[in-house]
């Protein structure tokens, strides 16, 4: 790699983590007007239906140990209960509360009346979607 080739890269690193800055930021401002963290967010925003914890964890690309911090937390607010799962005993299976449920209604609401890219045109967020997908399907693949 040239030195020119390494600092465009360095650039476009730069690039990315100030967008991946921002867009936080953004989100802890809409996500705190609900009274919630951008973690308990995205579990609300992850629970599509029952599902056990590691499933969340899944969705919200974090160890079902750190999940159980912010589960913990949506529990004691009454926004998800934890219920015995239908076919595992072994198993807990996470359900939205009725509060739960509003609030996550709410949630949607506010995430789809200002986006994040809204001054991207459909095809261009549609075009950087695909290019974040590949180059963190790169990452993990040299498993930076």
């Amino acid at each position: 790699m040239t030195q020119e080739q390494a600092e465009a890269q360095w650039e476009l690193g730069k690039l990315v983590h100030d967008l991946d800055m921002q867009s936080n930021a953004r989100m802890r401002e809409w996500v705190a007007g609900l009274g919630l963290t951008v973690a308990q967010a995205s579990a609300l925003r992850e629970m599509t239906g029952p599902m056990t914890m590691r499933e969340l964890a899944g969705r919200m690309s974090c160890e079902p140990s750190n999940a159980t911090v912010v589960i913990d937390k949506l529990e004691t607010l009454r926004l998800i209960e934890r219920r015995p799962h239908p076919t595992d005993r072994r198993a807990k299976q996470l359900v939205l509360t009725p509060e739960g449920t509003e609030l996550r209604e709410r949630l949607l609401k506010v995430l789809t009346e200002e986006p994040l890219f809204a001054g991207l045109t459909q095809d261009e967020q549609d075009a950087l979607e695909g290019l974040l997908k590949r180059a963190l399907s790169r990452a993990e693949t040299l498993q930076i």
